[in-house]
């Protein structure tokens, strides 16, 4: 039986290469079940996050709070990677809309890092809600400078469900 988490891994009628029919959906769910494994906090969103390749393979992910308790899951994956040429040609799924500011004031902002590393492609699920920063503009932001932002609000309700303990 193949748990939730795991499905991404053997799906067969979706295409992984980013911009094919079923991609985004495909990644999207990976992302999903990353989320899930984001220890729970009263505090902080659960997120997770996936980057790949043009050609559809994997180059990292992320979740919320997996290297420490303040750590994005965008954050995460970026730091696993560190500067790389494949980012300039790579898509990055989160489950979240990445953040334009931070409650910890001491890190940069998701939507920061991601220009920084010059990804041009960023898919979500969902757009961040008021409940820790007030106004979230990631997505106005990434467009600004010249990012593609695919929202796919149909998988919102799904990746949003290992938060409903928070006010959402």
């Amino acid at each position: 039986m193949t748990t939730e988490s795991e499905a991404w891994r053997t799906s067969e009628s979706s295409s992984r290469i980013p911009g094919e029919p079923g991609a985004h959906r495909f990644w999207m769910h990976h992302a999903i079940g990353l989320a899930r494994l984001c220890p729970s906090s009263s505090t902080a969103f659960s997120v997770g996050a996936v980057i790949v390749g043009p050609d559809g393979v994997e180059l990292t992910h992320g979740y919320s709070r997996e290297a420490d308790a303040k750590v994005h899951a965008e954050e995460s994956a970026l730091n696993k990677i560190g500067p790389d040429p494949r980012l300039a040609t790579a898509t990055i799924y989160s489950t979240l809309e990445p953040c334009s500011t931070r409650a910890s004031v001491d890190r940069a902002p998701c939507t920061e890092r991601i220009l920084t590393a010059g990804i041009r492609r960023v898919v979500i699920a969902w757009r961040e809600p008021g409940t820790f920063v007030e106004n979230c503009v990631g997505v106005e932001r990434l467009r600004q400078h010249g990012v593609e932002v695919v929202e796919i609000p149909d998988l919102a309700e799904e990746a949003m469900s290992m938060n409903r303990h928070l006010r959402i």
